[in-house]
């Protein structure tokens, strides 16, 4: 940190539109003399990062191996003996901080950036004994529903190459619903463990806001940033989850967390267990009719097995999506203007990250296409109404909380469609710039609302439509996950899903 000069003063003073004497100008720079040596000081000065203490090595993944392009490193990785995880492989979405592994994003921008500390979830797996074999890739700044985006290529639908597997979790999608993996770490700010979870056949559990930690992993907005597992079981799921939630004193949007026994709620059934299909969530104007019926038809499994189900009614349902985009500006800020930090939050971060993501504005036209629309939005709403959309949106976010509240004050779980649709073909890659957005917003209105309410909500596989799977998701109150575990499991066990 260098003293400027006065005449680099007086240049800032002007580009900030303000008028001042030149001895005020001569002021303020004496005052920053004062100031400046302060940071200084602050730059040797330990930052109370979490140490790094499991040994690891990366390597690219063999072309014979990647036949899917999900992923993205491999890795070899040391862990602690036993545990609840022991035997299982795990991996982790590349968003995620893996120290001295690369870290991407699905994009170049900051490729070949290895950070410097572990998420606070990679060492509780590796605590766990959980085996990371590798990091799957990850859309776009995770910007996408859809599985096209990323630098790296598209990633495959392991039930039809050519489809997507959904995003922005597709590589976790694509290696844990081909059994690649065991387990797959995915996070979630519209849809993106529930959407590649439904599209690729697997379970994919979005927790409740801040039951699992966001330490160490990029995000879009703290009320919207959630991480979890996705599965080839029902028990896997469970199991993960208990090694992952619980407090974390490094992330600031914990509040209240309460760890629950979720495998305890396996094999308990769900008769006298109340069920609401959501009205919003089916017949849409992009819903496909086998899909809604399928969905249908899981939960009168679930009524046959001895739940209670009615329909219920959120009409706000249908806004989720808009209420969720309403907050662009907090999300560009934060991904970008201040190099994917954000003000006014304490969570723990690797300073060298902003550093080189700081890049961007040197290259900004390699930004992914999905990012570019968000911040010709965020840029036009500010010019024409400042932050007034931003307030309307966080206000909004309480009311279709309680709205979904009141449903579930009658009813222990909401049932719906995970997506309106089942994987789509990928644009082409020289598809225009609206085909390849528009296929990245396509599947957000069934999942998108729950990241606004910050109910735990799973993508359930429940049946397959003309070779592809289809999801059904079950939403349950906050913190009662267990709820949705004890459906989950008792649909799992009835019927297999690929059959139905």
């Amino acid at each position: 940190m260098q003293m400027p000069e006065l005449a680099e003063v007086a240049s800032i003073i002007a580009d900030l539109g303000l008028t001042m004497s030149d001895a005020d100008v001569a002021a303020h720079h004496a005052l920053l003399g004062g100031i400046i040596p302060g940071y200084g000081a602050m730059e040797g000065l330990p930052m109370g990062l979490p140490e790094v203490t499991y040994d690891r090595s990366f390597s690219s993944p063999d072309p014979s191996q990647n036949e899917l392009g999900a992923w993205y490193v491999m890795t070899e990785m040391e862990r602690a003996p036993g545990g609840k995880l022991d035997g299982k492989t795990v991996a982790i979405k590349d968003n995620v901080f893996i120290a001295d592994v690369p870290l991407m994003n699905g994009t170049r921008i900051i490729e070949g950036f290895e950070p410097s500390v572990d998420a606070t979830i990679v060492t509780r797996i590796l605590d766990a004994g959980g085996e990371i074999v590798g990091k799957s890739v990850c859309e776009a700044y995770c910007t996408s529903g859809a599985s096209h985006t990323s630098e790296t290529g598209p990633v495959h639908n392991p039930h039809r190459h050519g489809y997507s597997t959904g995003g922005s979790s597709s590589g976790s999608g694509a290696l844990v619903g081909s059994g690649a993996v065991d387990l797959a770490i995915g996070c979630d700010q519209g849809g993106s463990i529930r959407i590649p979870a439904s599209w690729s056949g697997c379970y994919g559990m979005k927790p409740t806001h801040g039951l699992v930690p966001y330490t160490g992993i990029l995000g879009m907005h703290p009320s919207i940033d959630y991480t979890g597992p996705m599965t080839s079981s029902v028990e896997d799921n469970a199991l993960f989850l208990e090694v992952l939630a619980g407090p974390d004193e490094l992330d600031p949007r914990q509040s209240g967390v309460v760890v629950n026994d979720y495998s305890s709620a396996l094999g308990k059934g769900v008769s006298g267990l109340k069920i609401g299909l959501l009205q919003e969530g089916f017949g849409t104007e992009l819903s496909e009719p086998d899909v809604d019926d399928a969905v249908r038809a899981a939960v009168d499994r679930l009524r046959g097995l001895g739940a209670e189900v009615t329909t219920v009614s959120v009409p706000l349902h249908a806004m989720g999506g808009a209420i969720l985009f309403g907050v662009i500006q907090s999300i560009i800020a934060a991904g970008l203007e201040t190099d994917g930090y954000g003000f006014g939050r304490e969570d723990a971060l690797d300073p060298s990250f902003l550093a080189a993501h700081a890049g961007w504005r040197e290259r900004p036209d390699d930004l992914p296409e999905t990012m570019k629309n968000a911040m010709i939005l965020a840029e036009m709403l500010h010019r024409q109404f400042g932050w007034e959309f931003h307030a309307r949106a966080v206000n909004l976010f309480r009311v279709l909380r309680a709205a979904y509240d009141v449903v579930l004050s009658d009813v222990d779980l909401i049932a719906l469609p995970t997506t309106a649709m089942k994987a789509q073909p990928h644009p082409p890659a020289d598809a225009p710039v609206e085909v390849s957005v528009g296929a990245s917003w396509l599947n957000l209105a069934n999942t998108s609302p729950f990241n606004v309410s910050h109910h735990p909500a799973m993508s359930v596989p429940c049946a397959m439509r003309d070779g592809l799977p289809v999801g059904m998701m079950l939403v349950g109150r906050p913190l009662e996950e267990t709820t949705i575990y004890s459906a989950a499991h008792a649909f799992e066990e009835d019927i297999d899903w690929r059959e139905s």
